[in-house]
């Protein structure tokens, strides 16, 4: 029997035919690795909706493998093996022996260090082929990074519309005279709600996905989170569809009110892509070439169509780019020096702040927040609770069903946190509960008023207990006084703090200390 020559290892979140350890793949003598494993779903501890989107892509994707007639190393989480992944992969290894063990670049860090000594300890030859799923190599970020002490995303998404020919004329200046209309994108609805929203593609799970289910309800017990209306794309076929529907039907109204929550509308007009391109069951420029598309036989608000690409090919391609720069030293990162714990809520959504139960209870229930629900609601939370950044990003990590570490721990640690100081966010990203209430429909009937920064009575007499975001916001501008002072899109808010005399300033430290030292029953 000829000895095997190439064992092409594809990793959960690399589930695409034209990934580059595949090329050139030959069946006759190359075979292609799949493993499960319990220890990725409790690395952090994982919400069952996050494993069963990984596991169900895998095996769908293993599938179709197998129909092209490749042979097929599939390690099952219920296998007879070692169960952390490093051990069921160097079993692998030396079992199979191959000539050359190859795997494109992981997108995680911890993955490439597993990969990489698996491939020692066998002493088997490693092949780290480039990820070309991505419209920016990790090399070329990197030269566009250069010697510059801070990153912005700005100027790297200008140049990358340029690159890639995006939204630009003959002359390389922006469609539309802007390069940028976030100030048109940030409006909420209005007392009256955001009326009727077109839905999402949802997709029925199949045999393949329900087996999956039964798998989670048997090893994965204990894990948050629930099945119950679990409708994610799992194949490519979907994905496609998935995309098709959003810019055809929710891509006109992305823009306008893609910062705005309500608490009976956990995905709005959002694209719900972020899964499927994590996954790499589609690409970033099919995503880009179907909007343009679809602007060019229906024209798109120039708002909404700029707005969605500048997500898709300025902010995650930045913040891949930053993700590899920073590590491995971004897990430590921790600029304000937080310490404390993450409340135990955010694992269950038991709270009475109706904006943190809401937010946290639609991740729990889909696996999914839209990014100001994260950034301005549960992550700036634990930034002005002085949560530990490293268990909020786990936590985050733990609960999307597109997490990936590139992508959150950047987005986790560096923006809703600020806990790279200004190497790559210009400020921290905090506001009082007031914002909250602009913004969505959680203040009502909340037993916290947003209005307040400690507690106090209403006219006739009734308790009114503080917000506890409005306290944390305005504890958070006090303590940081002098870094928010000299910067001129914080400035404004010590100006306001400085409006208070001292007998308030106390007192808000006072009630924020006292929120601080009861948070757990908030």
């Amino acid at each position: 029997m000829p000895r095997l020559q190439k064992m092409c290892l594809v990793l959960g979140d690399q589930l695409s035919f034209a990934n580059e350890a595949l090329r050139a793949f030959d069946a006759s003598t190359d075979v292609v690795l799949m493993i499960e494993s319990a220890s990725e779903s409790t690395v952090v501890w994982s919400t069952k909706p996050r494993i069963a989107i990984f596991l169900s892509a895998m095996r769908h994707f293993a599938l179709e493998v197998a129909s092209r007639g490749w042979p097929l190393v599939y390690v099952r989480l219920d296998d007879d093996l070692p169960g952390g992944f490093a051990e069921r992969l160097a079993a692998v290894l030396e079992a199979h022996r191959p000539e050359t063990f190859v795997v494109t670049e992981p997108g995680e860090w911890r993955m490439l260090e597993i990969v990489q000594e698996a491939a020692r300890t066998a002493r088997c030859p490693l092949d780290v082929k480039l990820d070309t799923h991505f419209l920016c190599t990790r090399d070329a970020f990197a030269a566009w990074a250069g010697d510059r002490k801070s990153l912005r995303m700005e100027p790297f998404y200008r140049w990358m519309r340029i690159r890639h020919r995006v939204l630009v004329d003959a002359n390389d200046e922006p469609v539309g005279g802007r390069w940028n209309f976030d100030t048109e994108n940030r409006k909420g609805f209005g007392r009256s709600g955001p009326g009727l929203v077109p839905d999402a593609a949802g997709f029925e799970p199949d045999a393949t996905t329900r087996e999956v289910f039964a798998l989670i309800g048997h090893e994965f017990t204990d894990h948050p989170g629930s099945l119950e209306h679990f409708r994610w794309p799992v194949v490519r076929a979907d994905a496609l569809i998935a995309l098709a529907r959003f810019v055809d039907e929710r891509l006109d109204d992305f823009g306008v009110h893609q910062d705005a929550m309500w608490d009976t509308m956990p995905f709005g007009w959002h694209a719900l892509l972020s899964s499927s391109l994590n996954l790499k069951l589609i690409a970033p420029r099919e995503v880009v070439d179907a909007a343009l598309a679809r602007h060019a036989r229906r024209p798109v608000p120039l708002a909404s169509l700029e707005g969605f690409l500048r997500q898709v090919i300025g902010w995650r391609e930045f913040i891949r780019g930053v993700y590899w720069l920073e590590m491995p030293g971004l897990r430590e990162a921790n600029h304000h020096a937080h310490r404390r714990p993450l409340p135990r809520w955010y694992w269950t959504a038991d709270t009475r702040m109706n904006c943190m139960r809401s937010c946290v209870g639609q991740t729990l229930e889909h696996g999914y927040a839209h990014h100001i629900q994260r950034l301005m609601v549960t992550g700036q939370f634990a930034l002005l609770a002085e949560v530990r950044p490293i268990e909020v990003a786990d936590w985050y990590l733990a609960v999307y069903v597109d997490a990936v570490e590139w992508a959150e721990l950047p987005n986790v640690v560096g923006m809703a946190l600020h806990a790279r100081g200004d190497r790559f966010t210009s400020k921290p990203y905090i506001a009082s509960g007031a914002y909250i209430g602009r913004m969505s429909n959680y203040c009502r009937g909340c037993r916290y008023d947003n209005t307040r920064r400690v507690d106090g009575v209403d006219a006739d007499g009734t308790p009114r207990p503080a917000c506890p975001v409005t306290t944390l916001f305005w504890n958070f501008v006090a303590r940081n006084r002098d870094a928010l002072a000299v910067n001129p899109r914080t400035s404004m808010m010590v100006r306001n703090l400085d409006r208070f005399d001292a007998t308030e300033r106390e007192a808000i430290s006072s009630q924020a200390a006292k929120t601080l030292d009861g948070i757990d029953l908030l």
